[in-house]
């Protein structure tokens, strides 16, 4: 699959926040595809922070029915150094690189890792998104930036996420009795689409599907990984809300 090239990939971290300063007007907080979604990836990246190696897979499932129907991955050393909120700098390197291996193109991709809901609103799903120019969804497990509510008990209610008086994303109940999930805009889709596809891909769990595939996918090549590599078998780092 293609992505696009927007800037070099061998920066400072003072040049990696400037570039997301850039490229953050270019994200669309609107939907900007044809039809129904029948198809969604998910991007996961896995590593110790004391190794250099990273670990990006990605996972393709049908819609509704969530059966995988492609899959890539790859094993990677780390460029770029670990820098809380720039994240996308050391993780989409290889995870463009997993994406360039996928046989089929999806109509839209979810994040293991915050979209605008960033403090310079350009987290990982932001960054991929216009890389890759699908519908993209930032998808995380805890908080980066903003406060909310308590979204109520049953599965689908939602509570906004203010920052500075400004809503940058959804606290989503997907699994009743369960914490909420954190879903912004990453690029080209609304925030309520974002919502209403990752409650799609929620129909049992508290983390998406795709998620759960990518994350599995991730962690046995993790496995596999020869003695070389550094780190490789400990357990996959939960950062997503650095990202």
């Amino acid at each position: 699959m293609e992505c696009r090239t927007l800037h070099p990939w061998n920066v400072t971290p003072q040049e990696a926040v400037q570039i997301q300063r850039t490229l953050r007007v270019q994200v669309r907080a609107q939907d900007d595809f044809a039809g129904p979604l029948r198809s969604v990836a998910a991007i996961d990246v896995s590593y110790d922070r004391r190794s250099p190696w990273l670990f990006a897979g990605v996972v393709v499932l049908g819609l509704p029915g969530l059966e995988v129907i492609a899959q890539a991955a790859i094993r990677a050393r780390a460029s770029f150094p670990y820098v809380p909120g720039l994240l996308s700098f050391r993780e989409a390197p290889p995870a463009l690189e997993a994406w360039r291996r996928l046989a089929v193109r999806p109509d839209c991709l979810i994040c293991d890792g915050h979209g605008i809901a960033h403090p310079r609103r350009f987290g990982l799903a932001c960054h991929l998104g216009l890389l890759v120019d699908v519908p993209t969804v930032g998808f995380a497990k805890s908080l980066l930036v903003g406060t909310c509510a308590e979204p109520a008990g049953p599965r689908g209610s939602v509570s906004d996420i203010l920052d500075a008086g400004e809503r940058i994303g959804r606290a989503v109940r997907t699994r009743a009795g369960a914490a909420p999930v954190y879903v912004s805009v990453g690029h080209r889709i609304a925030l309520a689409t974002a919502v209403e596809t990752v409650l799609a891909c929620a129909p049992r769990y508290r983390i998406p599907e795709p998620i759960r595939q990518a994350h599995a996918l991730v962690n046995r090549l993790r496995e596999a990984a020869p003695p070389s590599a550094p780190g490789a078998a400990r357990q996959a780092r939960d950062g997503d809300a650095e990202r």
